[in-house]
């Protein structure tokens, strides 16, 4: 999967996507067009091998439907049965929070940081304190204990920005009706400083590595290119969390290839726009977003979710995506996801499809058994042309109401202890 440095950096092959797709096909997946991508190499987080290549078709199983949690140890049905319990148990504090008057308790580090919020100007025009993004960041002292708000005025940042580890409580703080853009153009190819390729880690027009990062009302874009699918170092993130709890609010992710590292940590998206074409939802963050708009951006064949959570690396365990009230739509055809790790994780609800989600919805990627290993993909009272339940592959699952109740709201990452509004423009 992920080196020290990067992923997908291995030799593959060119690739042809055959659009020959049919909708009455009784077929468990497509096996009509193969698209051969890098591979995945081991992230900061570590991690082992992937394939060195996948066909959008195979992955195993048949289209028999499974009933709902049916699968044996380790799988989905017994991570739906352990979510379930947690959530019991979780309503029933928050009921006793409501009841005492109480509400929701911050953690103490981040209840102190907003105690003693500073807010600093960016402006391109030089108006405010600091001309660019990377500037105000320097100037953010190491293991920062206060929420420092910087307020990103109008304009094109032609920077590739990374938030350090060591700078906790940064908030970047755009207008979304006149968002800043932060634009950069690097892909996995691109050579570094040293001569070496970047990797897809080292691609990323913005990295966030530290804890309590929020953005609102930005625009994270990767302008490289659109690569071919398959193209060797074609990849181009535009954002990747590595830290966790952060959450954005109103922002634009903007790519092809890879376009939302979603890499590892809890992390909440409200109301934003993601747009890419192959894995452009990808990493093992335990992830909710709600109301966002996930958009396919390729004529070709687009896969919105690899999601990595996979038993070789420890953090990824408890791992997910959760797309809540979301629209997923745009180009080409969409598979919503293939399996990144044996035990790659998924679930949307509520959430309205386009005509362009094939009927089977999902793909195991190389993993030849997904209903054996622990992948788990599951839907749940989504809408619209393409949530087409009957159709679906056979490991996939339709959620009960009891089932999907631990995926439809903020206690999936925890969110009561950090999850806070959009800061004020000034």
């Amino acid at each position: 999967m992920h080196s020290a440095m990067g992923k997908k950096n291995g030799a593959v092959l060119a690739v042809l996507v055959i659009a020959s797709f049919s909708v009455a096909s009784s077929s468990p997946q497509q096996a009509t067009f193969a698209v051969h991508t890098p591979a995945k190499k081991p992230s900061l987080g570590g991690g082992g091998g992937q394939q060195t290549s996948f066909v959008i078709g195979g992955g195993g199983g048949g289209n028999d439907k499974l009933p709902p949690g049916s699968a044996g140890a380790g799988s989905f049905g017994e991570f739906i049965a352990e979510n379930v319990e947690s959530y019991n148990v979780n309503r029933q504090i928050y009921a006793a929070k409501v009841k005492n008057g109480t509400g929701g308790k911050l953690d103490a580090e981040l209840s102190a940081a907003e105690a003693g919020a500073v807010r600093y100007v960016v402006s391109p025009d030089g108006k405010g304190k600091f001309r660019t993004i990377t500037d105000a960041i320097k100037a953010v002292p190491d293991k920062n204990k206060k929420r420092v708000i910087l307020d990103i005025r109008p304009g094109t940042y032609k920077e590739k920005v990374v938030v350090p580890y060591t700078k906790h409580f940064i908030t970047f703080l755009g207008n979304p009706k006149n968002p800043p853009v932060i634009m950069w153009d690097d892909t996995a190819a691109t050579r570094g400083k040293d001569g070496a390729p970047v990797g897809t880690v080292g691609s990323a027009t913005v990295a966030v590595e530290s804890d309590y990062f929020l953005a609102s009302g930005v625009i994270f874009r990767n302008h490289a290119p659109m690569a071919a699918p398959g193209q060797k170092g074609g990849q181009a993130v535009a954002l990747r969390v590595f830290g966790t709890k952060a959450t954005f609010y109103n922002c634009t992710v903007d790519g092809g290839q890879d376009t939302l590292y979603d890499h590892k940590g809890l992390h909440y998206f409200k109301s934003c726009v993601i747009r890419g074409s192959v894995d452009f939802i990808f990493g093992f963050g335990r992830s909710l977003y709600e109301d966002c708009q996930i958009i396919s951006v390729t004529n070709q064949v687009a896969v919105l979710t690899a999601q990595q959570r996979t038993k070789s690396i420890a953090d990824a365990v408890e791992s997910g995506f959760s797309f809540l009230r979301c629209k997923v739509f745009g180009a080409g055809q969409i598979y919503l996801g293939r399996a990144w790790g044996d035990s790659s994780r998924v679930v949307y609800a509520y959430t309205e499809m386009g005509k362009e989600v094939v009927p089977v919805g999902w793909d195991g990627w190389n993993v030849a058994k997904p209903e054996k290993t622990g992948v788990y993909y599951g839907e749940y009272r989504c809408s619209g042309p393409g949530a087409i339940a009957q159709k679906r592959i056979g490991w996939s699952l339709i959620l009960s109401d009891v089932q999907a109740k631990p995926f439809t709201g903020t206690h999936f990452v925890y969110g009561d202890s950090w999850i806070l509004p959009p800061p004020k423009l000034a």
